[in-house]
């Protein structure tokens, strides 16, 4: 009977420790393009029922990813600062969006198994998600240009490489932008432009400071205009919808350039702090990439 007690008692012990952290992960899509932000969406739901916080001890971080590839290759993350300590209250999730691109070399053609991890310092132990899978190839090249970084300008002396990609899902097709410096093997920045349908090519000018201007058409009657900087970020981004006139990149004199044609739906912006630039470790609680999105 003892035994029975004690071997009772240590289940039961197990079944509460499982219970105090429950970890979800989630992708957005399965299939993604070489150095596109990869956006992993982790839930941490709180079941110790009292208030816990989960922080660094014993050398260990208490936040992490284990990432496997096909072959069994365990994929070492990028350096990083410790993430700070975060208290979750009884019974309440805590929601983050992360960007596994800057923090991992999943840049490699292939499927990627992931899992996140979380240590809790109290009980010694590491808590767990399901494991999910994600799998990484290219899109097709249909522009590219070589072009100089003006000096006085971050990176001026050196080059950059723009293309345009397109790819195809099963009911439509995006266009994405790639800036990368071939020299050094350095990319800075891939994402999204949105859908794009064939009515037309798209339109893609340089202006004097060799910022890339792209307009393309996004749906019927319906053109979308992006402003893409040296060093990979959005500057800008507007709508314009098809009238009497179909919108055209257009040069200036002074070597600007402006849409002409068509009316505008969507003012361009300067896109918000947190827009795509060069690559670096970023924390749990940083946002993800500001990417123009349409899933």
């Amino acid at each position: 009977m003892r035994k029975l007690a004690a071997l009772a008692c240590a289940l039961l012990m197990a079944a509460t420790a499982q219970a105090q952290v429950q970890l979800e992960l989630k992708f957005a899509r399965l299939h993604y393009i070489a150095y596109e932000p990869v956006i992993a969406t982790v839930k941490i739901t709180n079941l110790a029922g009292r208030d816990i916080e989960l922080r660094n001890e014993r050398q260990q971080h208490w936040f992490g990813f284990e990432i496997n590839t096909t072959e069994g290759r365990i994929l070492a993350p990028a350096p990083q600062d410790p993430e700070p300590p975060l208290v979750i209250e009884a019974g309440q999730t805590v929601t983050r969006k992360i960007n596994l691109t800057p923090r991992f070399p999943v840049h490699e053609l292939g499927p990627y198994h992931v899992r996140a991890n979380i240590y809790f310092a109290d009980l010694d132990k590491f808590f767990y998600s399901q494991r999910k899978v994600f799998h990484v190839g290219d899109a097709r090249p249909i522009w590219q240009r070589t072009v100089g970084v003006p000096e006085g300008l971050p990176g001026g002396g050196g080059v950059r490489t723009y293309s345009l990609l397109s790819n195809r899902f099963p009911d439509h097709t995006k266009l994405y932008v790639r800036v990368e410096d071939k020299s050094s093997a350095a990319v800075y920045s891939t994402f999204s432009l949105g859908r794009v349908i064939a009515i037309d090519e798209p339109q893609v000018e340089l202006d004097r400071q060799n910022e890339l201007h792209v307009l393309h058409c996004s749906a019927p009657r319906t053109w979308a205009y992006s402003r893409i900087g040296l060093n990979g970020q959005l500057l800008a981004r507007s709508t314009f919808m098809e009238t009497k006139t179909r919108p055209r990149l257009r040069q200036a004199e002074n070597g600007g350039i402006g849409v002409r044609g068509g009316m505008i739906e969507t003012p361009a912006a300067a896109a918000a702090p947190g827009a795509p630039t060069a690559p670096g470790a970023a924390k749990l609680s940083a946002r993800p990439p500001n990417i123009p999105t349409d899933d």
